[in-house]
């Protein structure tokens, strides 16, 4: 009985806190995958790997919905954000690659940092939040109350896949995210004033480029990283269809690396020492990105806006180090679609909560509306092309009262290949992996031909976590893969 009350009085309690106006700090991360101390565990990427440095995100973990289980839409930036930014799935959107802009290809979608702007909200962006270009037709302007700002990259060429720049150089040439850091900072001493008044709350996003190729860093964050290993499975998949690989171009267009004349083919490697410094530049590049968010988040403490502002951070997809012999995202691989994404909700995860349960980047507009008490974001029907606001997603609001209800079945995520000719479709259960590479028709039609595949991926996280083995075409999984399948098939409509 006390327990029952108990449980109902942090109900009520999340409810009034949930319900009253909060401002939004909006933190995106580049190429990041959830190698972050506070993923250690089940669900950390891969299971070779050195003591991560990341305490501002661990700290700002450790008071948030801690989504231990989120999964991209597609492992590549511009398709990926504008799920996420729009609430809709790539066949909704029409957005799968680099280029296209939803607003043209899918329909004029309202977007997060719109819909906040339309309740009347400060909206102000920076960095990369949107894919930058004609992506976002120039960052989605009406997205925002103010002119947008970008920083200038420094040390950046196609040269060389990494740089430690020394510090003191940086003193006068600051890398970008470093001036994206400084600028967050001179925004919210500008709209802290009327946000504590009442005036006129905020959502401010800062979208920092790192871990993104080439990977640019302070030469101190080196020492943070003296010893990193090789991965444990440098090798595709047994079993795996040649279409499921990507010869990750993202990483062989750097002199440094075309200069090895790797051919970034199925079962090829970059030597030892070319991987251990690519894998030691990505952490220390992280754990820089790290350092950034710290500093966006103290300010808050200094305004007096921590117990007023919603902080949510999230990566734009996972990337690949070397595991399987791959690089960059572009796959259908667990590596490339579970990023980290936290939310803290002031009042509500003030302790933490982290949950395990499977969620999707579709779920976040819906949740972050919920949490700051704005209107809720209503259903998507079947076809949204002329709907302005709707969701394809679910709001994790649920979780923060009860971490372990599972509020979907499973997460979906999807990636082309051959200029869209084929899509492979991916599902992720408790338990599987599964994916179909099949025929696609795109405008204006923008459907799969499920009798026409290129190739079948099944594969058991109960015992093979880094996706080894491909268990397609194994008898003793029949029946899973015909369930899988007829789940694929039925999308996320069919779920729970």
């Amino acid at each position: 009985m006390l327990k029952q009350l108990l449980g109902l009085i942090f109900v009520l309690h999340s409810t009034t806190a949930i319900n009253s106006r909060k401002n939004v700090l909006f933190l995106v991360s580049d190429d990041m995958r959830p190698q972050l101390g506070s993923y250690e565990g089940e669900d950390f990427p891969a299971p070779v790997h050195p003591k991560m440095h990341t305490p501002n995100l661990d700290a700002l973990a450790g008071k948030s919905l801690l989504l231990k289980r989120a999964y991209v839409q597609v492992a590549l930036c511009n398709p990926s954000r504008t799920s996420l930014l729009t609430s809709r799935r790539p066949d909704t959107t029409h957005v799968y690659t680099i280029g296209p802009y939803f607003r043209k290809v899918g329909g004029n979608f309202t977007t997060l940092p719109e819909y906040f702007k339309i309740n009347g909200y400060a909206s102000i962006g920076m960095g990369k939040v949107f894919h930058p270009g004609k992506s976002s037709g120039g960052d989605d302007p009406i997205s925002w109350t103010e002119p947008y700002f970008h920083g200038v990259p420094n040390f950046e060429t196609n040269q060389n896949s990494w740089v430690a720049v020394p510090d003191e150089q940086l003193k006068k040439e600051p890398l970008i995210d470093e001036q994206l850091a400084d600028h967050a900072v001179k925004t919210l001493r500008k709209v802290a004033p009327k946000a504590i008044s009442g005036e006129q709350p905020f959502f401010v996003a800062v979208g920092f480029h790192k871990p993104h190729l080439p990977f640019v860093f302070p030469k101190s964050f080196l020492d943070l990283y003296p010893n990193v290993s090789l991965p444990d499975n440098p090798y595709a998949p047994v079993n795996m269809p040649d279409i499921a690989w990507n010869v990750y171009g993202g990483l062989l267009m750097f002199h440094d690396i075309k200069s090895l004349n790797a051919s970034g083919g199925i079962n090829t490697t970059l030597p030892d020492s070319v991987v251990l410094d690519l894998r030691r530049a990505y952490y220390s590049a992280l754990s820089w990105t790290d350092s950034l968010v710290g500093r966006v988040i103290a300010e808050l403490d200094k305004l007096g806006l921590t117990n007023s502002t919603i902080i949510s951070f999230w990566g734009d997809h996972g990337w690949q180090l070397g595991e399987h012999g791959e690089w960059c995202k572009q796959t259908n691989f667990e590596l490339a679609t579970h990023a980290p994404m936290m939310i803290h909700i002031p009042g509500v995860t003030d302790g933490g909560v982290s949950t395990r349960e499977l969620t999707e980047y579709v779920d976040l507009f819906p949740t972050l509306a919920e949490a700051a008490g704005l209107p809720a974001v209503p259903k998507c029907p079947e076809n949204s092309t002329l709907v302005d606001l709707c969701t394809e997603g679910t709001s994790l609001i649920p979780l923060v009262s009860n971490p372990d209800t599972p509020v979907k079945e499973a997460a979906f995520s999807q990636y082309e290949r051959d200029n869209e000719a084929v899509m492979g479709y991916t599902v992720r259960t408790d338990s599987f992996r599964y994916t179909e590479w099949a025929a696609f028709q795109g405008a204006p039609v923008y459907q799969p031909n499920w009798d026409k595949l290129s190739g079948v991926e099944l594969y058991d996280h109960t015992l093979d976590p880094e996706e080894n083995v491909n268990h397609a075409d194994d008898a003793k999984y029949s029946d899973i893969r015909s369930q899988l399948s007829k789940l694929l098939h039925t999308g996320y409509r069919g779920g729970f």
